[in-house]
């Protein structure tokens, strides 16, 4: 049973009353601003006359819109403009009058191009105004202005040399977690910039790469580099600072274990009814379990073989042991935590992931489906001030889109 809006977001959210135009397209700065428009922001979306490529991006599609596009955009008004005209420009700016937030990922020095660059136009102009970019590799530096695309980074960074297995080679995740990791990033930045003009009274400049992301995402890998400046490799399902943390085969489906230290490791053993492990001299320490890493791996494979996993997992994790069945995304959408955590939600005709942030005073999470193309054309812009003659002239110059060109 999916959570509809109304139980799941009673409240007006964190965010009410910021204002955040979403000039963004594809994937990090559209998963930014859902987060924002996710607990109260104001997000108006304002696609190019072609419309956001993602719409494009399927099957499965909705009423013409692909799944990846309506996975992002919840929440928001939408609206669509040509900003390589200068009347679309200067609708733009007129609804920057009142705007606390910008965000958008053209390429790095269009903005600049077209009167629109933080420092030299937008920051006089609008003082108050955070302006977040988001880019492949920045404007500095060898690989400055160049396009950045989410696998592209991961092979880039490093991550994709840290996945998969040595059978495999490098391989990319499954998942765009770099494009992800720069929408969250680009969140928290944003509002350590709102936090920080109740100060100031001043906004500031975000430059938000898929490339810096990426690097903070090198999580023990480049620790480890940095102490024993040996190049990680791909450790395939184990970890390479413990053990045993790998998957496991059973009677009724794969599992996941992640034994952190030796008193889960003698837990564990005396659950299976195989104490004397625990005293077994390879296998007294952490250190001495990666050294004997796969004896150990084969006997906890025979151990687990029988068993059914999924009881198993949940006995192990009542015990306080670190262990899960894999699931397939289906089984996970369907399972009875993620029903009670309210991570399936229905708005309107659109399913969707609810939000991962639980406020306990101001709920977020989403309260309308995603915008159709230029949905809210005639809503937002009479709220600031265009009249039904000018919408109708701005059309007929090919400025403003009713459907997508």
């Amino acid at each position: 049973m999916t959570i509809t809006p109304s139980a799941s977001t009673p409240s007006a959210g964190a965010l009410a009353g910021l204002k955040v135009i979403d000039l963004t397209r594809v994937l990090g700065g559209p998963y930014c601003t859902m987060i924002l428009s996710d607990h109260g922001a104001e997000v108006i979306k304002i696609e190019p006359p072609q419309g956001d490529e993602t719409r494009g991006w399927g099957p499965p599609f909705l009423e013409g819109d692909a799944s990846y596009y309506l996975g992002v955009n919840r929440n928001k008004q939408g609206i669509a403009l040509d900003l390589g005209r200068p009347e679309g420009r200067e609708v733009l700016l007129r609804l920057l009058e009142d705007a606390d937030i910008v965000v958008e990922n053209f390429k790095t020095g269009t903005m600049e191009k077209w009167g629109l660059g933080y420092e030299k136009d937008l920051a006089p102009r609008f003082p108050r105004l955070v302006h977040c970019r988001v880019s492949g590799f920045g404007a500095e530096g060898p690989l400055g202005g160049l396009p950045g695309y989410d696998a592209i980074l991961q092979a880039m960074t490093g991550l994709m040399s840290i996945n998969g297995s040595k059978e495999t080679g490098p391989l990319r995740l499954g998942t765009p977690v770099v494009d992800l990791a720069t929408g969250l990033y680009s969140a928290l930045g944003i509002m350590m910039a709102i936090h920080e003009r109740g100060v100031s009274g001043r906004g500031q400049y975000l430059d938000m790469t898929l490339h810096d992301c990426g690097m903070a995402l090198l999580h023990p890998q480049a620790a480890n580099f940095f102490l024993n400046g040996k190049r990680p490799m791909p450790p395939g399902n184990a970890h390479p600072n413990i053990c045993p943390y790998d998957k496991f085969a059973t009677a009724t489906g794969d599992i996941f274990i992640a034994i952190g230290n030796d008193i889960q490791f003698r837990k564990m053993m005396e659950l299976l009814g195989q104490p004397e492990m625990a005293d077994d001299p390879r296998f007294l320490n952490n250190g001495l379990r990666l050294k004997h890493r796969p004896e150990l791996t084969a006997l906890l494979a025979e151990i687990f073989a029988p068993h059914d996993g999924k009881e198993l997992t949940i006995r192990m994790l009542k015990y306080g042991l670190p262990a899960g069945p894999v699931m397939g995304v289906d089984e996970a959408m369907a399972a009875e935590h993620t029903q009670a955590r309210g991570m399936v939600v229905d708005v309107g005709d659109v399913r969707t992931l609810g939000s991962p942030i639980k406020l306990s005073r101001t709920p977020g999470g989403p309260r309308t489906r995603p915008p159709r193309f230029a949905e809210h054309t005639d809503s937002v812009l009479t709220r600031y001030g265009f009249s039904a003659e000018e919408l109708v002239a701005l059309e007929g110059k090919g400025v403003l889109y009713r459907a997508k060109k």
